[in-house]
């Protein structure tokens, strides 16, 4: 193989915003001698972290050493096709965005994750953002570029507090729902047994 992809997505869950793909692409040879240290699944990282490690990405990545690629799709299209086809659209966009050979790939996803079928050589791996340190960037850079968004739609819509909940249904996301109603940006096929 020429090329190790890892993939992750970032966002099923939420009540509002899109839901974030992320692909990353190096070198095996380059993949091979890579050092993660501190490096692991997004979740288990402090937000300084992850930035930290989005900063580093897209350094190499401009050295030419790394190929990142990200698709979203809003609420709008997971209430229409559901997150399920979201996602699966996500993850071609993403690898059609790198421009890589199928046949030059191993292709390594997260979960239940799959890319299309014209890549042979793919893995799905349980808690892959966890085991996989090329999975966990692709997680890290799908997460920040995720709460990058929903901090700037907190700026216009800050009652419903996204630049801390991104978006999940916690207690003060639902109690602002139920106050202010609900905006473009929410998932109306996730909120109907909340409003």
């Amino acid at each position: 193989m020429k090329w190790v992809v890892g993939i992750d997505e970032v966002g099923r869950g939420p009540l509002a915003g899109p839901v974030y793909v992320c692909a990353v692409a190096m070198p095996y040879t380059v993949y091979r001698k890579a050092r993660w240290l501190g490096l692991k699944d997004s979740k288990q990282m402090t937000e300084k972290m992850r930035e930290k490690w989005h900063e580093q990405a897209r350094a190499v990545e401009k050295a030419g050493a790394l190929k990142i690629a990200v698709s979203n799709r809003t609420a709008a299209m997971i209430d229409k096709k559901g997150i399920a086809v979201c996602i699966r659209e996500c993850i071609a966009g993403t690898m059609k965005k790198l421009g890589l050979k199928p046949a030059d790939c191993i292709v390594l996803l997260d979960g239940g994750l799959k890319a299309p079928i014209e890549y042979k050589n793919q893995q799905t791996i349980i808690r892959g953002d966890d085991s996989q340190k090329i999975i966990s960037l692709a997680s890290v850079v799908a997460k920040v570029q995720r709460d990058h968004y929903m901090i700037a739609l907190h700026r216009k819509h800050s009652q419903y507090g996204w630049h801390t909940n991104k978006g999940y249904g916690t207690k003060t996301h639902i109690a602002a729902i139920k106050k202010q109603g609900v905006t473009l940006f929410h998932r109306a096929s996730y909120l109907q047994r909340i409003v």
